[in-house]
This record gives C-alpha cells, structure tokens and sequence, in this order.
C-alpha cells in the first residue's frame, strides 16, 4: 500500500475524491495530503447531475500522522444550482460537501471529535490547546461549533422544574442569567444581563410546548426573574430559594452582632469577640469547645442571641407537611419577629411577607436552587481556569459546553 492508498483510506474517500499526491515534510514535521476530485466529473446531488462551475481552495486540520501536522488540502468544486420559482428560473452556485469536514469547518471531523475529547478532559482551554498545538481562537472555534451542534441537537420534552440564578463573568458588575434544568443538573441557556428581558431571552430559548409543562421555578428574591417567569410561563409557582432567606436572615444576625459588639466593646466588654461564625454556623457544625462556649452567649441577655433565635426559629418553616401549617407558622413568627423590635430582623421579616407567596411554593414543590449554586462553583472553576472572560460570548460557550449535557460530537 502506497502513501496516496493508506491516505485514500484512512480519510474514508470514495468515487469522484481521489488523493493526488502526499508533500512530507520532516524539517517542518508537517504532512501534506493533497484531495481532488477526477477530472470530468458531474456532481450528483438530490438525483440530480449537476455541472462544476468552478473550484475554491481549501485546507483543514487532521489528525496527526506519526507525529507529523496533517493538513488536508483540496480544491473544492461549486457547482451550478437550478432552482424553479413562481419568479423562474433561477440559477446560483454552492460549494459541495466534502465527505471529512463538516460545512464552514478548518478540521477534519476527525480532529474535531479529538480536540472535543482533549477539551473535556483537560482541566483549562490553555492546557488543551497546548495540547493540540492550537490557538486560543481555534480551540475557542472548535468549543462554540460543538455547543452549536449540541444545541441544534438537543430535545427537550417535559422540564418540570427550573432554576434561573445569576453569575458575574468580569469585573464591572458584568452578568449572565442561567437559565437550569434542576432535574436533569445541566445548564439550558445563558444570557448577557439580569434583567427581565434577559431572562426572557432565556426562558424563550425552550420551546413553547416545554414552557407549557414547567411546574415551578427556583430562584432568589429578584423582581426581575419572577416578572420574566409570568410573562413566559404564567402557570408555573414562582419558589423562593430557602438558601437565599437563610442568608438573608444570617446577614441580619450580623448587623445585629457588629452593632451590638462596638456598643460592648466602647465599654471594654469583648464578649462577641471572635464570635462572628459561631452566629452562622449550624450548632452541629461547631467543634465541641466552641459549642460549650456559644451555648453560654445564647443564655445571655444579647441582642445578637434574640436576633439568632429568630433565625433558628425560620428554619423550621420548611419542614412543615403542608401548606396550611406552613402559613400558620409563618403568622406566628412574624409576629415575635416584628414584636422584638430588632431593625434588622424586623426589615427581613417584612421582606419574607411580601414573598409570602413564594415561600409557602416551596412547600409544594420541594425545589430549590442549590444545584444551580453548585453550577455556579464550577463556573467559578471555569473562569478560574481561563483567567477571566472579556467576551460574554465566551463566557457562554464554556459553560454550555461543560455545563450544558450536549451532544457534542460530530457524527
């Protein structure tokens, strides 16, 4: 078997593509092959016989030969394309398929299913591209023609439950709204903004039958994400995330603890030194020493230990077995919470009744948006690993491409 055969066979061509010739070169640890289609050819296409009007250079990437750069050049033909309209006839030109690289491509199929491997594998695009001996415009290429076709591929069917969060991709309060499907753990869409409109754009990214069979949607106390969910899917509840109230109500207890810890220490008393965890954590979750020694600050008569109290108390909130008790519940601790006449505590709970609504959701549905916080550590990772994003529309390449459970393979 000579050069142009192994070539002929390992590119998988067949009759009109023949290999002309093969240039190595070793100094340069470059392989050239040479692809061309006979001369005298008639292309066939849709059962018809179609004239070449002319040819257009070309080359492509291939897997490397024993080490050496492959490159797949070739003269591709146009051919004379015959359509008949209401308007006549009309004739134009279109380049043909060639049988190893998909449409618009500089690789190979071959090479792209490669560097597509290499990319999942490697834990930064750098490290990948170093690999592949590309630039990070190529390998950036390859990664956004692989979530193309993975988007174009994707079926959706029945997403009852979603998670819309939010994720800054540079410095300058520069954010993207995600758009999660919390039952299959992926990342459907990713938005510039975090605006309505942006969320919008995300959600009307599903199909309209899909939207139809959402349920509920998780997500943080923003005006704009509830407002996008009843403009596009106003069947589905809108679920207030239990993390986010949790964290609102810690930061509450701290304001109280900052203020409370500089009236004691004005008078030289440093009983919330150091304390600033202990009012945070979960008790189980403290060693045994810091426990006995918190403990003892929550039977003192502080403010910080009646703000934490009402915090412990909320927590109970989502246990209830249903919707009813959870409303009764909720009456009740508002009014101690109001009662104590503790600023910062006072102005959450008044926050937590205005979304009453969308509180008392989760005890229906159960969903929260801890997945979508969990997405959001990788793409912290993501963006760790790139050293930062300036374009947003890499910033959404990569997270779909890791992120987004697409079929990304060409076939």
């Amino acid at each position: 078997m000579n050069e142009k055969e192994f070539f002929y066979r390992v590119l998988g061509l067949s009759e009109p593509w023949q290999v002309e010739h093969v240039k190595l070169d070793l100094a340069g640890k470059k392989v050239e092959v040479r692809v061309a289609v006979k001369a005298g050819t008639k292309w066939a296409e849709d059962g018809k016989l179609l004239p070449i009007a002319g040819y257009e250079e070309r080359s492509w990437r291939h897997l490397d030969t024993m080490q050496l750069e492959t490159i797949i050049t070739a003269k591709v033909p146009r051919v004379t394309w015959i359509e008949e309209g209401e308007e006549g006839v009309k004739k134009s030109t279109k380049m043909v398929q060639v049988p190893w690289a998909e449409s618009g491509s500089r690789w190979t199929l071959a090479f792209e299913a490669f560097s597509i491997q290499v990319l999942s594998a490697c834990g930064s695009t750098n490290e990948a591209a170093e690999w592949l001996r590309l630039d990070w415009r190529a390998v950036d290429r390859i990664m956004a023609r692989a979530v193309e076709r993975g988007l174009i591929r994707r079926e959706l069917e029945e997403i009852p439950y979603l998670g819309i969060d939010e994720k800054s991709f540079r410095k300058g309060h520069r954010y993207g709204s995600l758009l999660n499907d919390l039952g299959e753990g992926r990342v459907l869409e990713v938005v510039e903004n975090r605006t309505t409109e942006a969320a919008v754009t995300a959600l009307r990214t599903l199909p309209p039958e899909v939207l139809e069979t959402i349920q509920a949607v998780a997500m943080d106390m923003s005006a704009a994400f509830a407002s996008a969910v009843r403009k596009t899917c106003p069947q589905a509840e809108i679920v207030y995330d239990k993390y986010h109230v949790s964290a609102l109500l810690g930061q509450a207890v701290d304001e109280v603890r900052r203020e409370e810890h500089a009236r004691l220490m004005a008078r030289g008393d440093t009983t919330l030194k150091g304390t600033r965890f202990d009012w945070l954590f979960q008790p189980e979750n403290l060693t045994d020493d810091r426990l006995l020694s918190f403990q003892q600050l929550v039977e003192r008569d502080l403010k910080t230990a009646k703000a934490w109290h009402h915090k412990t108390l909320f927590s109970e909130f989502w246990k209830q077995p249903c919707v009813n008790t959870a409303k009764r519940f909720f009456d009740q601790w508002y009014k101690r919470a109001v009662r104590s006449k503790i600023k910062p505590v006072v102005a959450v709970a008044k926050t937590l009744q205005r979304h009453l609504l969308g509180l008392l959701a989760y005890i229906k549905h159960r969903i929260t948006n801890a997945l979508s916080e969990s997405l959001n550590s990788r793409i912290q990772t993501l963006k760790n690993n790139a050293r930062g994003f300036h374009r947003f529309d890499s910033f959404r390449t990569r997270i779909l491409f890791f992120l987004g459970g697409l079929e990304l393979q060409p076939r």
